[in-house]
């Protein structure tokens, strides 16, 4: 039993490691064309339409970042910043979901 919690271990350390590698040091060179909502919104000219004050706008995350980089960061730092907080803040959810979901996993009722 030691043997494969430390194995899981190891498994989402390196994981995250990876994907906070990614997150940092390869996000600077993402393209700049816009993705895939924009692109649509300007081929079928609607791209202006948007609310001025969008739902979006509401959300607390809104004060932190500007699309792709964070608030109040040099612009050279504020992509990577921004791929390092989005990576924890998306594995710390999915940690705690898979958390949660373990843990009623155990506590219901098995059928025999």
């Amino acid at each position: 039993m030691g043997s494969l919690r430390t194995n899981n271990r190891f498994f989402v350390i390196t994981s995250l490691s990876i994907a906070l590698l990614v997150a940092i040091f390869l996000s600077p060179f993402a393209s700049s064309d816009p993705d895939g909502l924009d692109r649509v919104a300007q081929d079928h000219k609607f791209e202006d339409k948007a609310l001025e004050d969008s739902p979006a706008r509401k959300l607390p995350f809104y004060n932190f970042f500007d699309e792709y980089a964070l608030r109040g960061v040099p612009e050279n730092v504020a992509t990577p910043m921004a791929g390092l907080v989005g990576t924890l803040v998306t594995f710390g959810m999915a940690w705690g979901l898979g958390k949660v979901a373990v843990r009623k996993h155990q506590t219901l009722p098995e059928d025999h």
